[in-house]
C-alpha cells in the first residue's frame, strides 16, 4: 500500500476512497501528533472547505475527530485554501485545515494540514499522522470547543487590498469562479479595488466545481473577455491557491509569465531578495532566458507548489511558483494564493499603466506541448527501457533547442509528458513519441 498523503494531502473519491471514518480518524489522530510537537492546549484547528457536495460531511468528521480527541475547532465554512492558511497564522491556531480537491473533478475531495505558520505540514508530521491512524487513545480526554469566525473573511480581504499596488478603478474584468470556494469573494475583493467586475461560474451547487470552467479551461475565461469586451481575465481553480489570466485579445496568460513580470518588477523595485526566483522542472525555457538575461537566478524545484515553498524557504526567496498558476508572493502569503495573484498581477498592470498583455509579452514563450497519459497506478515508475529510449531519442533530435520530462502526478494515476521546442509541430511530434511509449509500458 502507498503513502496515504499526496503532495497536496489526501485525496480520493470521497465516500470511497476518502470515508467518513477516515475524515474522523485524521481529525482525531492530528491532535495527538501535533500536541506531540508543541501545539498549544488544547489545539485549535481553523477547519475550512470548498463547494464540494461531500464536503458538508467530510468537515463534520473531521471536526468531530478533532473535537473528540481534545482538540477546539473555528469553522471557517466555505472559504479559499489560502484564506484557511491566512487565517491559521492571524488567529495564532495550532493548524489549519482545508476539505478540497482543488482542481480534481467533483467527485473527488482531500484533507490537508497547515502548520500553525500557515504552510503545508512537512511530510514527516504527515507520516506520523498516518502512522497513528489506528492507535486507540485511552478515553478521559474532555471534549474540546466548537466556535465560528465571523470576522475571518473581512480580515483576509483587507489584507487582500493591502497588497495592492495601485486601484483598479476603469479596469472591466471577467473573473471565473470555477463554481468553487472563490465565488463570492474573487468578485469581492476586485470590486473592493475599483473595478468593474463580470463573475462567471459563480453559482456552485456541489457537482459543478471545475466542470468545464475555472483554471484547467482558461479558455472559457478568455472567449468571455474578449465578448464583453474586458480588459483582463482571471480564472481560479476550485479551492483558489492558482490564477491564470486572459488578455483583451484572449490570449491566456500563464503563471510563468505572471512570475516572469513579477520577478522584473520586485527586480527593479529592489524588493526581490537575492535575485533569485523558484519555479519547477516545469517552468518554460522563456522563463529561464528572461531571468538569465535579467540577471535574476531561477531555480528549479520539483513540481508542487509544497516543493516551490520548501526551496523559497531554503533559499530566502520572495516569489516563486509554477506554470500551472500557483504562484506564491512571500512576503504576502505561505501558499499560493489565487486571489493574492489575481490583486498584485492586476494592480501592477494598472500601476504601470499597461494591459495585462503587455505584463505578459516581457517573457517570451516557447511552443510547449503537455500529454497526460492516464495508468492503472499512481505510483507508476517512468524507468522502463522502452520509456527511457524514447525520451533519449527526442533528447537527440532535439539538442539545446529544447527539452523532455517525463514525470508521475503527484495527486493523479497520470504520467505526465512534456516537450518544449522552438515550434510546436516539433514539440508535438515528440511529445506523442514518448507518450506512446509510456502507454504501451505502463497504460
Amino acid at each position: 500500500m502507498g503513502r496515504l498523503f499526496g503532495t497536496d494531502g489526501v485525496r480520493g473519491v470521497a465516500g470511497t476512497d476518502l470515508t467518513r471514518d477516515l475524515a474522523y480518524q485524521l481529525g482525531r489522530t492530528a491532535v495527538a501528533v501535533l500536541g506531540r510537537h508543541g501545539a498549544t492546549q488544547p489545539p485549535t484547528f481553523v477547519v475550512g472547505r470548498d463547494t464540494r457536495e461531500s464536503g458538508a460531511w467530510l468537515e463534520d468528521a473531521l471536526t468531530e475527530g478533532i473535537l473528540d480527541a481534545g482538540g477546539d475547532v473555528l469553522l471557517a465554512g466555505i472559504e479559499p485554501t489560502p484564506a484557511i492558511a491566512f487565517m491559521t497564522v492571524d488567529l495564532e491556531a495550532s493548524s489549519g485545515v482545508v476539505i478540497s480537491a482543488s482542481h480534481n473533478p467533483p467527485a473527488d475531495n482531500g484533507i490537508k494540514f497547515f502548520s500553525r505558520e500557515g504552510m503545508k505540514l512537512p511530510d514527516h508530521l504527515e507520516d506520523e499522522i498516518e502512522a497513528d491512524l489506528t492507535r486507540v487513545d485511552p478515553p478521559g480526554t474532555a471534549r474540546g470547543a466548537l466556535a465560528g469566525i465571523p470576522e475571518g473573511r473581512e480580515r483576509y480581504l483587507h489584507h487582500l487590498e493591502a497588497a495592492a499596488d495601485a486601484r483598479l478603478d476603469g479596469m472591466r474584468i471577467v473573473v471565473d469562479c470555477a463554481n468553487g470556494a472563490a465565488s463570492d469573494v474573487a468578485p469581492e475583493i476586485l470590486r473592493r479595488l475599483g473595478a468593474e467586475v463580470i463573475a462567471i461560474n459563480a453559482e456552485p451547487d456541489g457537482r459543478n466545481i471545475n466542470v468545464g470552467c475555472g483554471a484547467l479551461h482558461p479558455d472559457v475565461v478568455a472567449a468571455e473577455v474578449t465578448e464583453r469586451g474586458a480588459d483582463a481575465g482571471v480564472t481560479h481553480d476550485g479551492d483558489a491557491d492558482r490564477a491564470l489570466f486572459a488578455d483583451a485579445e484572449g490570449a491566456v496568460i500563464d503563471g510563468d509569465q505572471v512570475l516572469a513580470a513579477s520577478a522584473l518588477a520586485m527586480h527593479e523595485r529592489g524588493t526581490l531578495k537575492g535575485d533569485v526566483v523558484v519555479g519547477t522542472v516545469m517552468s518554460n525555457l522563456g522563463l529561464v532566458h528572461r531571468m538569465r538575461d535579467a540577471g535574476i537566478e531561477l531555480v528549479q524545484a520539483q513540481v508542487g507548489d509544497r516543493y516551490v515553498l520548501e526551496e523559497m524557504e531554503r533559499r530566502g526567496a520572495m516569489l516563486g511558483g509554477e506554470q500551472s498558476g500557483h504562484v506564491i508572493f512571500r512576503e504576502d502569503a505561505t501558499t499560493g494564493d489565487g486571489l493574492l495573484t489575481a490583486v498584485r498581477f492586476l494592480s501592477l498592470a494598472a500601476a504601470n499603466g499597461v494591459s495585462v498583455g503587455e505584463l505578459a509579452r516581457a517573457m517570451p514563450r516557447y511552443p510547449q506541448v503537455l500529454i497526460n497519459v492516464p495508468v492503472s497506478d499512481r505510483g507508476a515508475s517512468v524507468d522502463a527501457a522502452s520509456v527511457e529510449q524514447a525520451i533519449a531519442l527526442a533528447e537527440a533530435a532535439l539538442g539545446d533547442r529544447g527539452r523532455v520530462l517525463v514525470r508521475a502526478s503527484g495527486t493523479e494515476p497520470l504520467i505526465r509528458v512534456m516537450v518544449e521546442s522552438e515550434t510546436d509541430a516539433e514539440s508535438q511530434r515528440h511529445a506523442e513519441a514518448v507518450a506512446d511509449a509510456v502507454r504501451i509500458a505502463l497504460g
